[in-house]
């Protein structure tokens, strides 16, 4: 098809008509026009297509697209590109995965860190187990449920997701309810869902305070949805049962708003490759633990010492291991690694560590790290910029790096997943 429009609503806009040099970091494609740069999303390298400028900003709205790319192909959601959710779903799965790669390259490279990139590996599996739906009230008074529309807050009424986990079947039906029930006015209602082993649990925010009868009401609703827990901003509204998943050989209970991996597939995968890379090490250190999902599966051949900021998640961690059967011995400890980091001294009889920092990386434990003698230092990261930085440290310090993996659970998004392993030369 040579001309397809996206946004009707645009068509009598002033436009400015574009080739497409290339899809930078947030999954926008690039133009370049007098020196100048334009961003223009769900476009691809070498379209010519027609854009609209919009206020304030260095993004453009897709208009209509001219000459399409051979490599463009249909998306597989209707909702794509109304529904602020997926960047790409418009490219062969071949160069999507290509620019993904590159843009670890790329920022490792502005980094100065020369190491081997191996090829990306796909850990989308079923698809993701957490989802944020949101609702508001819309002029005619009902309570749409679904996802932010681009660079907006207006919410797209949605009622099916084609990358989510099957086990989140039911996760718009029961948002809808809680919508109806709740009817959120002054602001939208986030309503935060994760997919456990033994049913939904639930996180409702922005509600406000609630009478006594809405929350009884809420407890008919979780138990009519049988969720397996409802909470308000962390709070117990009803629990079923304690909602769990599997890690490795242990079963975790699941703390309200605790992190989890956006795909079983993606944890499993993270902690595979940490486990490779810390070879035949008997004692690990797990840095940024959460709930346990790599100290559960080192602690299979491994003793293994955690910590992590949330307290939360350390009991929850510290419980699984006190059932758990088969596993050498693990120590959790509450400990604020940003502000108290382990330092060398804490580390002398320690074979390897795994650190798995939240977005921000971990400037401070990284140069703790830096000035330690552990042989094996893996790295794991959701963000490729700080990831980067952090590297940078460990590398200035003495540890060389010797690979990093790529791990696409975030498909259809510019996000991924590195493992790095640095060793200290002998």
């Amino acid at each position: 098809m040579a001309t397809a429009t996206l946004n009707f609503s645009l068509a009598r806009a002033v436009t400015e008509r574009l080739v497409i040099d290339h899809v930078g970091q947030r999954g926008d494609g690039v133009a370049r026009v007098n020196g100048a740069t334009r961003y223009v999303p769900y476009t691809l390298p070498g379209e010519t297509v027609d854009a609209a400028a919009l206020a304030a900003s260095d993004r453009m709205q897709l208009v209509a697209i001219r000459t399409p790319s051979p490599q463009r192909i249909h998306p597989l959601c209707a909702h794509f590109g109304v529904c602020g959710g997926c960047a790409i779903q418009h490219w062969q799965p071949d160069a999507y995965r290509a620019w993904k790669r590159q843009l670890v390259i790329d920022t490792l490279a502005r980094a100065s860190i020369d190491v081997e990139v191996t090829d990306m590996i796909d850990a989308h599996g079923a698809g993701r187990r957490r989802v944020t739906l949101h609702a508001r009230r819309a002029p005619n008074g009902s309570f749409p449920v679904g996802f932010a529309a681009p660079n907006s807050h207006a919410v797209i009424a949605i009622d099916a997701c084609p990358i989510l986990d099957p086990a989140l079947e039911g996760a718009f039906e029961t948002a809808r309810a809680l919508a109806a029930l709740l009817k959120p006015v002054a602001k939208p209602l986030d309503i935060q869902m994760t997919a456990a082993d033994n049913g939904l649990d639930v996180d409702v925010r922005g509600s406000g305070p609630l009478p006594p009868k809405i929350v009884t009401a809420l407890s008919r609703l979780a138990e009519q949805y049988k969720l397996a827990r409802l909470t308000r901003h962390g709070e117990l509204v009803l629990m079923r049962a304690p909602p769990v998943v599997t890690m490795g050989a242990a079963t975790v209970s699941l703390p309200p708003g605790s992190f989890l991996q956006a795909t079983v597939a993606g944890e499993e995968t993270l902690a595979t490759l940490a486990a490779a890379h810390c070879g035949k090490a008997k004692r690990i250190v797990d840095l940024f633990c959460g709930v346990g999902p790599f100290a559960l599966r080192l602690a299979a051949k491994a003793r293994v010492a955690a910590f992590d900021s949330d307290p939360g998640a350390i009991a929850s961690l510290q419980k699984a291991v006190a059932s758990a059967h088969g596993l050498k011995p693990i120590t959790a400890e509450a400990r604020d690694l940003f502000r108290r980091p382990l330092v060398p001294q804490e580390l002398r009889d320690v074979d390897a560590i795994v650190f798995d920092p939240p977005r921000q990386g971990a400037e401070a434990q990284s140069k703790q790290l830096a000035a330690s003698k552990v042989p094996v230092i893996i790295a794991v990261s959701c963000n490729v910029t700080t990831f980067a930085r952090d590297a940078r440290i460990l590398i200035d310090g003495g540890y060389k790096i010797e690979t990093v993996t790529p791990v696409d659970q975030f498909r259809h998004t510019p996000h991924v997943e590195l493992v790095g392993k640095f060793v200290r030369p002998r």
